[in-house]
Formats: C-alpha cells, sequence, structure tokens
C-alpha cells in the first residue's frame, strides 16, 4: 500500500500513479518562494542635508559655519558631521570658496555664528575615526 497526497493507493494501478503523479506536480507549480522583505536589514541612513534636500551654497555662510571648528575654522570631517561623500566634497568647496570670497574667516568661527544650534556633536562623532 501506497500513500502519496493523502491518497490510499492499494491494489495500484498505472492510472492512479498517474493521477496522484500529476497532482503532486500541480501542487509544486503553486508552492514558490513568497518574496518577503529582509528582517534583518538595516535603514539606509541619510546624512542631513541629503534628508532635506539642501544643496551646500558659498553664499550661505550660517549653514556652512556649522561644518568649521569655532577654534580653530578647521573643516569637520565626514566622521564628525554624518555626512554623505558627495555633500561632505560640496561642504568643503564652498567653504573654501567662502574663505576666498572674503564671506568666511579662514582661522576661527565668526562671532556671530557661535550660538547656533548644532547639526551634530564634535565630540561625538557619528562614526569612529581610525585614528
Amino acid at each position: 500500500m501506497f500513500r502519496i497526497l493523502g491518497l490510499n493507493l492499494s491494489n495500484t494501478t498505472a492510472p492512479k500513479i498517474n493521477i496522484a503523479v500529476r497532482a503532486y506536480c500541480a501542487i509544486k507549480q503553486n508552492d514558490e518562494p513568497i518574496d518577503i522583505p529582509n528582517p534583518f536589514e538595516k535603514e539606509k541612513k541619510l546624512c542631513i542635508l541629503c534628508k532635506n534636500d539642501i544643496s551646500p551654497d558659498y553664499k550661505n555662510v550660517k549653514l556652512l559655519s556649522q561644518f568649521q571648528s569655532p577654534y580653530t575654522g578647521r573643516i569637520y570631517g565626514r566622521h564628525i558631521t554624518g555626512l554623505c561623500k558627495q555633500k561632505q566634497e560640496e561642504v568643503e568647496i564652498a567653504i573654501a570658496r567662502a574663505q576666498r570670497c572674503a564671506l568666511m574667516p579662514t582661522y576661527y568661527k565668526d562671532i556671530d555664528f557661535l550660538q547656533d544650534p548644532k547639526l551634530f556633536e564634535p565630540e561625538k562623532p557619528t562614526r569612529p575615526h581610525k585614528y
């Protein structure tokens, strides 16, 4: 006695086995994998400028001063600001251009912008630095 898909096939003959095999094949065709999202996939992080669709401009000194150290005038790196590579390069180019046009100081942060709200915490980098 054979049992295939809940069918008892005693005294089997060719037509009964053929029907059972066809039923099994029909079930297998409908048993395709289901597309589900990966539950372990991390959300894609967007930098603050990409999230708000802001493009840095050399004339927007108030925004650019957020990415400059108040004591040395040094431009903060990506691991501190959390910007994507493209926006970080745009910010660096815009700061250099604003400094050449004398809109921003080079060795310190403008006193008018010291009390501005911070976009990031320089003492707590978003990613650890290799040094």
